[in-house]
């Protein structure tokens, strides 16, 4: 499997086949940094949709729900393996279609190979339980016990920000528990999950059982998750979206990860210089396009100044430029069009009285790292998801107020908490409301074997492998009388 770039086109992936051409709508896939053209694909259409959804369910009847639980992981063990071998070519590839730096894009092939490994294991370990039956009246001489089934064809939707990892967030847990894939990458990354595919078709599993349609969203989308033979569907991706999906999915079982604007709550007695350098990390990896980026900073006025003062100095020394570069630490955002609202919304909390103290500046799809103090909580930068290299600023006196102030927002999946005193690290961990919290770590934080998923308009449901296999079955009861 070479990685030159020129050679990059791909159509759909369908019970085994690709298919392409035949009229079909032909889409490059673009550097962000440079906007050179580095693939093209063939876009799916609604047929196509049909036709690999048929395939998913047929394999998955035939063969993935009957596969032994080894099988399983051994494929996905397998997968691994091959992906590892590929290691420098898959980072190579994530830089060039999303332009994370390279530094970024090896540490997501990193983690890709970890989702995948927890899986195999995960695999190995689905369990049920014994119900004693003999507690309730009648129940003598009778035994209950649950096992853990699959569901069937699982639709998985993705974004560009982690084209490899989310994707095999969806995929690798399906897998795991024996059910059958359908995926729909983001257009603006499918290079990636054509080359997953040919991992996974490389590493044994049945022709069928993955399934990847290529394409822009809506139609494809809207025919892939009212299909009926699709029994759940796990979704990343925008609040919009996600929520329409919701709807239509109706009585399918969904998973949800959508947007959020992470608080992060600087105390007074925290480590400071920690404090600053994980901000850094938190606010402006990958330019600040992960749902759980550090975005609104509480800083308490003690340390409000020196704060800021330290966070300034550290970005001032980010190198920005060609994601390709060892040395590049900020590259560009996706697109000129993310990039342009990023500085409008800039320019819009200046309009209304911020103070752009750091940044705020765009070249095409380069912006600088931003900081902005003096906000309110209406402006876009505070109240919206900024997917964006900006974080605001916000001083805050005591406990009470920053609680107030954090829990300010449509929003719930990640936050963190900088102080050295554990009684105000509980207190704060049970009084913010979001799904998870880091205590002297950034929001930004998260491992491929923890449960993940915000409440509020952040989401619905739960990754994570476990928790992801248990969304990806269901509980059967069998209960036997003895005579």
């Amino acid at each position: 499997m070479g990685m030159d770039e020129k050679a990059f086109q791909f159509g759909s992936f369908i019970d085994g086949e690709e298919i392409k051409g035949l009229g079909r709508k032909e889409l490059e896939v673009l550097n962000p940094y440079n906007q050179k053209v580095i693939g093209t694909i063939s876009c799916g259409v609604v047929n196509d949709v049909k036709l690999a959804v048929a395939a998913a369910d047929k394999v998955y009847h035939e063969t993935m729900k009957k596969m032994p639980a080894y099988e399983r992981s051994n494929i996905l063990r397998h997968a691994a393996d091959l992906l590892e071998q590929k290691f420098e070519d898959f980072s190579r590839l994530l830089t060039l279609e999303a332009g994370k730096p390279i530094r970024e894009s090896r540490g997501e092939v990193t983690r890709a190979l970890q989702v995948l490994r927890l899986a195999s294991e995960g695999a190995k370990n689905i369990f049920g339980e014994q119900i004693p039956l003999d507690i309730a009246v009648g129940g003598t001489n009778q035994i209950g016990f649950t096992k853990r089934v699959p569901l069937g064809v699982v639709a998985a939707i993705t974004p560009f920000n982690f084209p490899l990892n989310l994707a095999l967030h969806k995929i690798a847990p399906a897998i795991a528990a024996g059910n059958t894939v359908v995926l729909k990458p983001a257009e603006k990354t499918p290079l990636s999950s054509a080359m997953l595919y040919k991992l996974f078709d490389q590493a044994g599993l049945p022709k069928g059982a993955l399934n990847v349609v290529m394409g822009l969203g809506t139609e494809l989308v809207e025919t892939l998750v009212t299909d009926p033979l699709v029994k759940k569907v796990s979704f990343t991706g925008s609040n919009e979206v996600g929520w329409k999906i919701d709807e239509m999915a109706k009585r399918k079982k969904v998973t949800l990860e959508l947007g959020s604007n992470a608080p992060n709550i600087i105390f007074s007695d925290c480590d400071l210089d920690h404090a600053v350098q994980s901000i850094v990390l938190g606010g402006f990896t990958f330019a600040g396009q992960a749902c759980v980026s550090a975005q609104r900073i509480y800083v308490q006025n003690e340390i409000y100044d020196e704060f800021i003062n330290k966070l300034v100095t550290e970005l001032k020394e980010l190198k920005m430029g060609d994601p390709l570069d060892e040395a590049t630490e900020l590259g560009p955002m996706i697109t000129e069009e993310a990039a342009k609202r990023a500085e409008t919304w800039i320019l819009e909390a200046r309009e209304q009285g911020a103070h752009i103290v750091l940044g705020g500046n765009r070249r095409g799809t380069m912006v600088e790292p931003t900081v902005i103090t003096n906000v309110n909580p209406r402006m876009n930068v505070v109240c919206a998801e900024v997917f964006a290299p900006i974080v605001s600023i916000i001083p805050f006196t005591d406990e009470k107020e920053v609680i107030k102030k954090a829990n300010q927002s449509e929003f719930g999946l990640h936050a963190g908490i900088f102080t050295n005193n554990i009684n105000r690290a509980m207190q704060m961990v049970d009084a913010i409301e979001t799904s998870g919290v880091w205590i002297n770590e950034s929001s930004v934080r998260r491992y491929d074997h923890i449960p993940y998923g915000g409440i509020k308009n952040s989401g619905l449901g739960k990754e994570g492998i476990k928790y992801a296999i248990e969304g990806m079955t269901d509980i059967k009861f069998v209960g036997i009388k003895l005579i």
